[in-house]
């Protein structure tokens, strides 16, 4: 200390100690995990999609057929984009480590339950099964109010669940009539903002056209890790599955995208000609009746 002294004054060295802590400090919080993202546009009609920022959830029975979080430990960072700010893109986490959840996560339960009869699950016909959704209207009040007045006007009953990729979404809200088909259609209803992450079992409105297109089509996320990309894309949770995640992963996919990519229903053509089309589609899983509970 004595030689240190003689080579730096008490000022210097206090300045010093002060610069190092304060280093440290910054590389710390460069590393901490990085908050939700804000929203932009995506159509969930396109082709299944990955990103770096995918938020990974893994199954448990009790909580939306399950759920597991990662533990992210200084994993995330920033690389900074020519205007100074990050994207989405532009965002990388690293999982650590993976830690089971003991106690149940802490989810909204004031909203309204919803309950699904379904069948034709896995192609099958007469096989069938139930779905609750729990509504949350703390994450989405607008998204809910439309699911509610859709439900109460019976729009579910006989819907096809069209569009099915196992792994990563189960997809229904186009009518077989097409009269009420465009009656919804013409009625946007105006953006949630996102307050919850696109994890396994959670609930949205699809967004075809970008922004302020959210009519009667719902998305059910499927995949293990969640699709917490679709966060950035607008895509704003409303409720999740709080019974059947194992009956919604029996939703038949053999047919795979829509029409021209695949060999499922063109969603053009399924709103236009309704359940004539559909007769091209047999196998498709379908709502027999939905109704609150």
């Amino acid at each position: 200390m004595t030689k240190l002294s003689s080579f730096f004054s008490t000022r210097q060295l206090v300045l010093l100690c002060l610069g190092l802590l304060l280093q440290t400090s910054t590389a710390f919080l460069a590393t901490a995990p990085s908050s939700l993202p804000r929203p932009s546009t995506l159509s969930t009609t396109s082709s299944r999609r990955s990103s770096s920022t995918e938020l990974s959830v893994f199954r448990r029975p009790e909580v939306f057929g399950g759920l597991r979080r990662i533990l992210f430990r200084g994993a995330a960072r920033r690389r900074s984009s020519s205007s100074g700010s990050a994207t989405l893109d532009q965002v990388e986490t690293t999982p650590v480590e993976l830690v089971d959840r003991v106690d149940e996560l802490d989810l909204p339960t004031s909203g309204r339950v919803v309950e699904f009869q379904l069948t034709n699950l896995e192609g099958i016909p007469g096989k069938t099964g139930t779905v609750r959704i729990q509504l949350c209207p703390e994450w989405a009040p607008r998204g809910v109010a439309r699911f509610e007045d859709l439900t109460a006007s019976q729009f579910w009953d006989q819907c096809r669940i069209f569009r099915v990729i196992p792994g990563f979404v189960a997809q229904f809200g186009i009518s077989g009539k097409p009269q009420v088909q465009a009656t919804w259609r013409d009625k946007p209803i105006t953006d949630d903002p996102v307050r919850f992450s696109n994890l396994r079992g959670t609930v949205c409105f699809a967004q075809g056209s970008g922004p302020m297109s959210r009519t009667s089509q719902i998305v059910i996320q499927t995949r293990p890790q969640g699709n917490a990309f679709l966060d950035a894309q607008g895509f704003a949770p409303f409720g999740y599955v709080l019974e059947g995640m194992d009956i919604v992963d029996q939703l038949y996919g053999g047919y795979g995208e829509g029409e021209p990519e695949g060999f499922g229903p063109n969603q053009a053509l399924l709103q236009q000609k309704g359940d004539a089309y559909l007769a091209k589609f047999p196998k498709l899983s379908y709502i027999t009746q939905a109704k609150f509970v």
